[in-house]
């Protein structure tokens, strides 16, 4: 099966194998945290890795976002990254097009690219990055410091970069909808990052976490998971662009299940609700309140769903 692993073999392999202890990481390997903080003083180190093997068209433009988000939602602006490219043959070609990506990419970031490791593996059908982000902070916000009573806000819309692999990897069986709306939908990938709005809620904000694979409700299930909470999430508040409407339903999928990097999530205490809002709207960031944490167990309510573990992300039938 393609994707995350289930948490059961996360904890039980991977979170519970962390090497050496080191009182100086002051947010390590845990459920739904995607990035490290690590205590240099004054300030902290916030390190994040991702791989990334889909959207392959557009894999060094979508790399360097993903991974620098995480580090964005961690409290620090990203400045470094290393990449590790391996590609399924030796075409001088395929690389020009990964690494100039990638550097455009870092640079509309303001994020330099200080080393990495590049091979080939023949056994690979596409290209695989692994990069690693880091940037500095005085005051680190982990994925799990929402508290029930809080409220959670979600920025930008659902599926975001889900409807953007669509538009691309599956474009000719979109017969039904406009080139006008695919085209628009691939253009998505110029919005995956979300360190604006990072920035716009760091003073606000008791949790925050983007999600990627599994969509807003996987994301929504990790805040939960971190927090030690119940999510009740109102799935129709949830911004859902008409691009990611009508592709999602063309291909028969869920928006709140599929690749949702470009949103951010956020928990905020209510007293605090219109200053977060504000300052997004004032960045020129959509943003919406779509739930509340309660006491609980780890769980996502919806109405008519209750979700005890991540979904699987819809757009991986339609690669099997």
């Amino acid at each position: 099966m393609v994707g995350k692993l289930d948490p059961e073999v996360l904890d039980a392999h991977v979170l519970s194998r962390t090497g050496a202890p080191d009182e100086r990481v002051t947010l390590g390997p845990s459920p739904g945290e995607d990035a490290a903080a690590i205590d240099l003083g004054p300030d902290s180190l916030v390190v994040s890795s991702d791989p990334i093997s889909l959207a392959a068209e557009a894999i060094g433009t979508l790399g360097v976002p993903i991974a620098t988000n995480d580090v964005a939602a961690t409290g620090a602006d990203p400045a470094w990254l290393t990449s590790t490219i391996f590609l399924p043959s030796d075409d001088a070609t395929q690389l020009e097009t990964v690494t100039t990506q990638l550097d455009r990419a870092a640079r509309e970031l303001d994020v330099a690219i200080i080393g990495g490791h590049a091979e080939v593996l023949e056994d690979l059908s596409r290209p695989l990055l692994s990069l690693t982000a880091m940037g500095r902070t005085d005051d680190p916000i982990p994925t799990g410091g929402a508290q029930p009573g809080e409220e959670l806000l979600l920025t930008a819309g659902a599926g975001i970069e889900g409807t953007a692999i669509l538009a691309t990897d599956f474009r000719d069986e979109l017969d039904s909808v406009s080139e006008a709306t695919l085209d628009r939908a691939a253009g998505f990938f110029e919005e995956i990052s979300v360190l604006d709005a990072a920035r716009s809620l760091w003073p606000t904000a008791t949790g925050l976490h983007d999600p990627t694979e599994g969509g807003v409700l996987a994301g929504v299930y990790e805040i939960a998971q971190a927090a030690g909470a119940t999510v009740e999430l109102d799935r129709e508040a949830v911004p859902i662009r008409p691009e990611t409407r009508t592709i999602c339903a063309a291909m028969g999928v869920d928006p709140l299940r599929i690749f949702g990097s470009g949103a951010l999530l956020a928990t905020v205490n209510p007293d605090d609700r219109e200053q977060a809002l504000g300052a997004l709207a004032n960045a020129g960031i959509e943003a919406a309140v779509v739930g509340r944490l309660v006491d609980g167990e780890p769980a996502v309510e919806t109405g008519n769903e209750r979700l005890l573990g991540p979904p699987r992300d819809d757009c991986y039938a339609l690669w099997e």
